[in-house]
């Protein structure tokens, strides 16, 4: 195909798939799409490893980085050692996982330890690692740089124009994308409330016209991936009849064969519908989309606390929740049923397993069939 998305990163197919797992990444890329790795954990050590497999394994074939760098978030920018940011976190909220554990018969362990392991994350997320990860990024062949939350830190788009990388912005309204493209974005993700993880809550039929119609009005052509619930390629080509340029997706990797995604919550998913998800706060302190279990219902009680802004909620939930995803991998029935990840209402379309490579295959074949379905609605 030829189009703005595929021109600027030099791809066959305007598919962006964001993952956190480096198989998926290097699969999509290798069979004509885009991977984007999900980096927002990494160390600056750790993500050298996991570029450096990318680059071993992708045969050459463009792929992308995402981080998160928000603009509002609890101490941005403060230089906080892990035990001050451990000590902001109530013991309410604290005994409040324990308490979901205990109810289904998990035991929580140590989860202080887990909570200092985590605290990389928390430094992350307040912009502490931003620098050293974009040093990293750069010294890689990567062809596209994301950035998940907020406006693009200045850093990120001075290195992005350095080294002729386009720089894109994940947005949820009409007005996060006129300032993003006030503040020079090249690539505008524009994220329907049906997506998993963190989204706004405006659906994505009606973002997608709303962003490109603004665009449009004001002479701008920043090309827009739409994003939010797309699980196939009839999708892509409605998102695309509106003025999207290609789509972003996440949700549909994590049943995929190369998905690191935990087994017990691959098979839920493949099993749910596209009801069984719930936006919410109580997993990072940002409203985030996830499959629900106990766990989240819990948390949407009326006598749950309310969550913590960002990143202190995450380091009341991550290591519960990880402590459950490796207690449901064994005998632990509560643990099974506890466990959860993020994703989107598209799951309900995601019915059987199948290799990245398949799924890519599949939105090229159903967004043909799509094509021609419209196309013969024309014919005299």
């Amino acid at each position: 195909m030829k189009n703005p998305i595929c021109d600027m990163l030099g791809i066959e197919f305007p598919l962006v798939a964001f993952s956190h797992c480096r198989d998926v990444v290097a699969a999509v890329s290798k069979a004509g799409g885009m991977g984007v790795f999900g980096g927002v954990n990494c160390t600056p050590e750790t993500l050298e490893e996991e570029l450096s497999w990318i680059d071993d394994h992708v045969d050459g074939k463009p792929y992308g980085l995402d981080i998160i760098v928000p603009n509002k978030v609890e101490g941005k920018g403060e230089q906080i050692d892990v035990d001050t940011t451990l000590a902001m976190i109530p013991e309410e909220h604290k005994q409040f996982s324990k308490d979901i554990m205990a109810r289904h018969g998990v035991d929580p362990g140590d989860l202080e330890e887990l909570r200092r392991e985590h605290a990389v994350g928390a430094d992350n997320l307040r912009g502490g690692n931003a620098g050293a990860l974009l040093e990293v990024a750069f010294r890689h062949p990567i062809k596209l740089i994301a950035n998940a939350l907020g406006i693009p830190p200045q850093v990120m788009t001075d290195m992005g124009r350095e080294h002729g990388v386009p720089v894109a912005a994940l947005i949820g309204t009409k007005e996060h994308a006129m300032s993003q493209v006030a503040a020079g974005v090249d690539i505008l993700i524009a994220v329907g409330g049906e997506a998993g993880g963190h989204t706004g809550d405006v659906a994505t039929m009606v973002l997608i016209p709303e962003v490109c119609n603004a665009l449009r009005d004001m002479g701008d052509d920043t090309p827009v991936l739409a994003a939010g619930g797309i699980a196939t390629g009839a999708q892509m080509a409605a998102a695309m009849a509106m003025g999207a340029s290609g789509v972003w997706c996440g949700s549909v990797w994590l049943t995929t064969a190369e998905a690191e995604t935990n087994p017990v919550v691959k098979e839920k998913m493949l099993n749910a519908t596209s009801r069984d998800t719930v936006r919410a706060r109580s997993r990072t302190g940002k409203p985030s989309r996830q499959l629900r279990s106990p766990w989240t219902d819990a948390w949407e009680a009326e006598d749950a606390p309310t969550p913590l802004a960002m990143p202190l909620q995450s380091l009341v939930a991550e290591p519960p929740l990880r402590s459950i995803d490796k207690l449901s991998q064994g005998d632990n029935q509560g643990a099974k049923d506890l466990a959860t990840y993020w994703v989107g209402q598209g799951v309900g379309l995601m019915n059987q397993p199948m290799s990245t490579a398949q799924v890519v295959q599949g939105f090229k074949e159903d967004f043909i069939t799509a094509y021609e379905r419209l196309a013969a609605n024309l014919e005299d």
